[in-house]
C-alpha cells in the first residue's frame, strides 16, 4: 500500500521542473560545505591511524611508505628503462633524462611500445604474467637497437598496492583492476621480476625503484614544479600520496627528512568512516562488485564505478515511474551498459542533452526532453559527488602538510592524471573550485602529468641514483671529520707531550701552560664581601660577592653589566681603563659601598703573562679589542692608575685571572673535587691543578710561595694542594707547531688563513665557537659548488665570512627543530633550502661539532691521565668546571665531550659541572682564598 502511495506522489509531480525532481531523489548526494570538512576530518584522522605503528594494521587506510625521500630538483640526469604495469596493457620504454641547472632547465625523452596482455594471464600462474613482462622488455631492446651487454638501470611503475621495505623492494598485499594472478600475494614483486629476467636470459638491468603510478605521477609533475608534493589519481581506479615529514612515519626508521606516502585512500570507509554518507546505489555497486565491502571510498568516486551508479539512479527512477513513463529496457537492466565515458559525455557543456537522448536511444528507451534534462542531472549529481569527496579527502592531505610544516598560509602543487580528470569536462574544474573553497588560505595549484606514470618511474630512479651519487660525495667531504678513536688517541698523546713541554722553561711550546700563582682552591672557610671585574667581551660585568656560610652554601651576589662600546674597545688603553673605572663608580654609587676598601679580583678574559698572582701582562689583544698602548703592559698597574686618575674611591687589586681559572674556583666552591676549569665558547681553554715540583719556570717562585705559605713544618698538617698551583694551559695553541697537520682539513687551512693570526690558535680554532660557524660555511660553500647543496648556485651571502654564526650550529642540530625551521633559519641567511639540503647542511653542522668536542674530550683526557699519574693513583675522582656557550647551548656538545673522555681515560672518573655564576665569582673566590692565606 505504501508503494502505491509513493508512486501515486511521484506521478503528480512529473510536470515540475525535472533537475528538482533529481534533486529530492538523490537528495543523500548532495553533499554541502560543512559535511565536506567533516568527511576531511575524518579523513585525516584514518591518516594519522595509518601512519602509527600502534594503530596501522586495523587502519583502513594503510598510508604506505614508498621510500621515495625526494622530488625532483631538475639536476637529474641518465637513461633508464621504464616498465608500467597497471591495466590491461603495460608499456616498455627508454627514458633519458637530461640533466639541468635547476629545475625546468632539464628535459626528458621517451621511447615506448605497448604490449598487450592475454585474459588468461590476468587470471593464469604470477611466474607466466612475468615471463611475458620480461619476454617484452627484451623484445623492447631488440627493436630499439639497444645493448643487452650493458647494464641497465630500470624502474618499474606497479599500480597495486604493495608494501615496501626499501625503494626497490615491494610485497603486493592484493591485486585490483580485474588482475587476479595466482602465487603472488604477500611476495616481492621485484624480486619476481628480477627472476624472470634471469629465465629470459641475454639482459642485465638493475632495478633501481618500484614505484606506485600516484607517485609516478607527482615525480612527473615535480620535474617541471618544485612545489609539487602531492600527486592525485582520478581514472578507472582513484589514489593519493604526498611528501609526509618522515618523523611521524612509523613504519620506517630515522626522523630526517620527507617521504612519499601512498595513501591507498581508496579504501576509506571500510571500517565504517563513511556509512553515514553510503546510500542504496553505493551498497547495491558494493554487492556486485568483485570485493564486496573493500574499497568504498574509490566505488564511490571513481571512473569504474560512476557509470554503473548512474545506471542503477536512472533504473531505479524509471521503476517509480519517474523515467521514461515507467519503461525499463533490458539493456537498463543490464550491468555496465552506462559507462563513465558516457558520463563525461552528458555533461558536455554544449551537446549534452543530445549526447544523453543518443546514449538512452541506444539503451532502447525512448527519452522525453525532461528526460534527458534529469538524467543528465543524474550524471551530473554522481560526478559532482565524485569531485566534492575528492576535494575532501585533498583538503585533509592539504591540511596536514600545513600543520607539519607549521605554516599560515601553504603554496603547493598538485600533480593530477587520470581518465576521468582528462576526460570529464566539468571535473577539473570542479574539484579545483571546492578544494580552494575548503582551504581559503592555501594556494593549490594543478597540474596534468604529460607523460604519465613511466616517466615519473624514471624519474624516481634518476632521483634514487642522483641522492646516491650525493650521498657518496657529501661522505666524502666529511670523512676528514669523523675521526677515530686511533686518531683520537694521537691528539692524546700529542695534547700530553704539549702539556709537559710548556711546563719547561727553556722549550718553546705552542701550550703555554702559564702559571696563574692560584695555589688554593676553596675550603669553605672564606668570609667576607669582595668585588669582582670581568671583561672578556663587548660587555664588562662588575660583582659584589658575600661570602657568609661557607662551602656548598649560597653566597649572596649583587651584579650589573656595563656596555664596552666599540669606539672604547678600539680606542686608546687609557680610555678603556678609564671606562671601566667609571662603571665600577656607578655600581658602587648603585650598592652604596663608594667609601669601602674593597679588596677585589680581575677575571680579564686575553692571554697574559704573569709573574704573580695581582700582576699580568698582555700579551696580545683578541675578540675584537684593538686598545692602544695595552700590550705589553701590567693590565692591573693601569686598572690602579685608572682609579687614582678618578680619585673616587679606593680598591684592593688582590689577583687578575683568566676566565678559565675563574670558572674553575667557582665551581669549586660548590665541589671540593674541582680541580679543573673548561671553558668551550667563543674561546677554547682548560686549567688544572699541576704538581709545583713540575712547573720549572717557576722554580724561582718557590722561596717567595714559601714565605706566603710559612715553613714547610709550619705546614705539615695542611692539605698537600700547597704544592700545586693552578697552570692556564692557553691548549688552543696545539698544532701550531704542525703536530695536528693529519687532521687538520682544507676547510679549516682556510678558516685559518682568513683570521687574524694565520697560523695560531690552531687548535682553538678546530674547537671553539669563534670559528665552527666559519668551517661550516666553508663546508657548505665547497659543497655548493660541487651541485650538492642549493642547487649549485653559490650566493652571495654563503660568500661572506662569519655569516654562519655559531649559534646556528646550536639551532640547527636540535633534536626539537623541524626541517622547516631549518629551512627558515637557512632563509634568514639568503640561503633558499630544499629539504634535502636542510638535511644535509644538519649533518655538515653534526659532524663539525661532533669534531670539536671529540677534540676537547682527547685534550681532557690529557690532563686527567696526568693528574692521576702526578698523583701515583690508580683511578681519579675529579670535577671539571665548565663555563661557555658552547657547552652549555649546543644540544650534543656536552655528551660527545663526556663520551671522548671516558673512553680516552677509562681509569678516570670524570664529573662535569657547569659554572653557575660563571668566572666572576671565581675571580672574588680567588681573591678570598688569596687574602685569607696572606692573613695567616
Amino acid at each position: 500500500m505504501l508503494a502505491v502511495h509513493l508512486v501515486s506522489f511521484f506521478f503528480s509531480k512529473l510536470q515540475e521542473d525535472p533537475t528538482k525532481k533529481v534533486d529530492r531523489f538523490l537528495y543523500a548526494m548532495r553533499i554541502h560545505d560543512d559535511q565536506l570538512t567533516d568527511i576531511s576530518a575524518r579523513f585525516q584522522a584514518e591518516m594519522k591511524k595509518g601512519l602509527s605503528a600502534e594503530s596501522n594494521a586495523a587502519a583502513a587506510v594503510k598510508m604506505l611508505p614508498t621510500h621515495v625521500r625526494s622530488t625532483p630538483d631538475g639536476s637529474e640526469k641518465g637513461q633508464f628503462l621504464a616498465l608500467d604495469l597497471g591495466g590491461s596493457k603495460f608499456k616498455v620504454l627508454q627514458v633519458e633524462v637530461r640533466e639541468g641547472m635547476g629545475i625546468r632547465r632539464g628535459g626528458v625523452e621517451m621511447e615506448e611500445k605497448t604490449y598487450s596482455i592475454p585474459k588468461e594471464l590476468l587470471n593464469g600462474k604470477g611466474t607466466e604474467l612475468f615471463d611475458h613482462v620480461s619476454e617484452s622488455l627484451k623484445d623492447f631492446l631488440h627493436e630499439k637497437n639497444i645493448s643487452l651487454e650493458k647494464k641497465h638501470p630500470l624502474a618499474f611503475t606497479f599500480s597495486f598496492p604493495c608494501e615496501q621495505s626499501t625503494l626497490n623492494q615491494g610485497l603486493l598485499l592484493n591485486w585490483s583492476k580485474n588482475y587476479r594472478a595466482r602465487g603472488l600475494q604477500g611476495k616481492d614483486v621485484v624480486q619476481v621480476l628480477r627472476e624472470a629476467v634471469d629465465r629470459t636470459g641475454g639482459m642485465d638491468v638493475e632495478v633501481l625503484a618500484m614505484v606506485n603510478d600516484t607517485v609516478a605521477t607527482m615525480m612527473t609533475c615535480g620535474f617541471d614544479d618544485r612545489y609539487c608534493e602531492v600527486g592525485l589519481i582520478i581514472g578507472t581506479g582513484t589514489n593519493a600520496c604526498y611528501m609526509e615529514e618522515l618523523r611521524h612515519v612509523d613504519l620506517v626508521e630515522g626522523d630526517e627528512g620527507r617521504m612519499c606516502v601512498n595513501t591507498e585512500w581508496g579504501a576509506f570507509g571500510d571500517d565504517g568512516a563513511l556509512k553515514d554518507f553510503i546510500t542504496e546505489f553505493d551498497r547495491d555497486v558494493d554487492a556486485a562488485s568483485n570485493n564486496p565491502g573493500k574499497q568504498l571510498f574509490e566505488k564511490m568516486v571513481s571512473g569504474m564505478y560512476l557509470g554503473e551508479l548512474v545506471r542503477l539512479v536512472v533504473l531505479k527512477m524509471a521503476k517509480l515511474g519517474l523515467l521514461f513513463d515507467g519503461h525499463v529496457s533490458n539493456a537498463l537492466k543490464t550491468k555496465g551498459k552506462i559507462t563513465t565515458a558516457h558520463v563525461a559525455a552528458m555533461e558536455e557543456y554544449k551537446n549534452g542533452l543530445k549526447n544523453t537522448r543518443d546514449i538512452l536511444t541506444e539503451l532502447d528507451l525512448t527519452p522525453s526532453p525532461d528526460d534527458c534534462i534529469a538524467v543528465q542531472h543524474v550524471s551530473t549529481i554522481v560526478s559532482f559527488r565524485s569531485s566534492n569527496l575528492v576535494a575532501a579527502g585533498l583538503a585533509a592531505i592539504l591540511t596536514r602538510i600545513k600543520q607539519n610544516r607549521n605554516l599560515r598560509k601553504l603554496r603547493i602543487t598538485v600533480g593530477m592524471d587520470g581518465t576521468l580528470y582528462k576526460m570529464h569536462p566539468q571535473y577539473p574544474k570542479r574539484l579545483h573550485k571546492v578544494v580552494r573553497r575548503l582551504l581559503p588560505e592555501c594556494h593549490v595549484r594543478f597540474v596534468l602529468s604529460d607523460s604519465g606514470s613511466s616517466k615519473g618511474a624514471a624519474l624516481v630512479a634518476a632521483v634514487a641514483q642522483r641522492l646516491a651519487s650525493q650521498r657518496r660525495k657529501v661522505d666524502e667531504t666529511l670523512s676528514p671529520f669523523r675521526l677515530n678513536q686511533e686518531q683520537l688517541q694521537l691528539v692524546k698523546a700529542r695534547m700530553r707531550a704539549g702539556l709537559e713541554a710548556g711546563l719547561k722553561s727553556k722549550i718553546s711550546s705552542g701550550i703555554k701552560m702559564l702559571p696563574s700563582f692560584v695555589y688554593h682552591t676553596p675550603d669553605g672557610t672564606e668570609r667576607g664581601k669582595y668585588l669582582a671585574l670581568d671583561l672578556g667581551g663587548t660587555n664588562f660585568r662588575t660583582l659584589l660577592v658575600d661570602f657568609k656560610k661557607g662551602l656548598q652554601q649560597n653566597s649572596r651576589l649583587y651584579h650589573k653589566i656595563y656596555t664596552i662600546p666599540l669606539e672604547i674597545m678600539q680606542g686608546t688603553g687609557e680610555e678603556l681603563f678609564d671606562h671601566i673605572v667609571q662603571c665600577i663608580s656607578d655600581f658602587l654609587d648603585y650598592m652604596g659601598m663608594k667609601n669601602a676598601h674593597l679588596p677585589a679580583g680581575f677575571t680579564f678574559s686575553f692571554p697574559c703573562e704573569q709573574t704573580a698572582i695581582d700582576t699580568g701582562t698582555l700579551v696580545s689583544w683578541t675578540k675584537g679589542y684593538k686598545a692602544t698602548d695595552c700590550e705589553g703592559h701590567d693590565v692591573v698597574g693601569m686598572l690602579r692608575e685608572a682609579i687614582k686618575r678618578r680619585n673616587e674611591f679606593d680598591l684592593d687589586i688582590v689577583a687578575v685571572v683568566n676566565d678559565t681559572v675563574g670558572t674553575m674556583m667557582s665551581c669549586a666552591y660548590e665541589d671540593p673535587q674541582c680541580e679543573i676549569g673548561l671553558i668551550a665558547g667563543t674561546g677554547s681553554n682548560l686549567c688544572y691543578m699541576e704538581e709545583l715540583k713540575n712547573i720549572e719556570k717557576t722554580k724561582q717562585e718557590e722561596g717567595k710561595m714559601e714565605r706566603e705559605e710559612g715553613t714547610p713544618e709550619r705546614q705539615g698538617d695542611m692539605d698537600d694542594k700547597i704544592r700545586r698551583m693552578c697552570i692556564n694551559t692557553e691548549w688552543g695553541g696545539l698544532g701550531d707547531d704542525g703536530s695536528l697537520d693529519d687532521i687538520i682539513t682544507p676547510y679549516d687551512v682556510e678558516v685559518d688563513q682568513n683570521s687574524v693570526n694565520a697560523g695560531k690558535q690552531r687548535f682553538e680554532k678546530l674547537t671553539s665557537g669563534m670559528y665552527l660557524g666559519e668551517v661550516v660555511r666553508q663546508v657548505l660553500l665547497d659543497l655548493t659548488r660541487g651541485g650538492l647543496l642549493f642547487r649549485g648556485h653559490v650566493t652571495e651571502p654563503l660568500k661572506t665570512p662569519g655569516i654562519f654564526q655559531t649559534k646556528y650550529l646550536s639551532q640547527i642540530e636540535s633534536d626539537r627543530l623541524a626541517l622547516l625551521q631549518v629551512r627558515s633559519i637557512l632563509q634568514q641567511l639568503g640561503l633558499d633550502s630544499t629539504c634535502d639540503d636542510s638535511i644535509i647542511v644538519k649533518e655538515v653542522c653534526g659532524a663539525v661539532s661532533r669534531r670539536a668536542a671529540q677534540l676537547c674530550g682527547a685534550g681532557m683526557a690529557a690532563v686527567v691521565d696526568k693528574m692521576r699519574e702526578n698523583r701515583g693513583l690508580d683511578h681519579l675522582n675529579i670535577t671539571v668546571g665548565v663555563d661557555g656557550a658552547l657547552y652549555k647551548l649546543h644540544p650534543h656538545f656536552s655528551k660527545v665531550l663526556q663520551e671522548t673522555t671516558s673512553v680516552l681515560a677509562p681509569q678516570c672518573d670524570v664529573t662535569f659541572l657547569p659554572s653557575e655564576e660563571g668566572s666572576g665569582k671565581g675571580a672574588a673566590l680567588i681573591t678570598a682564598v688569596a687574602r685569607q692565606k696572606q692573613d695567616m
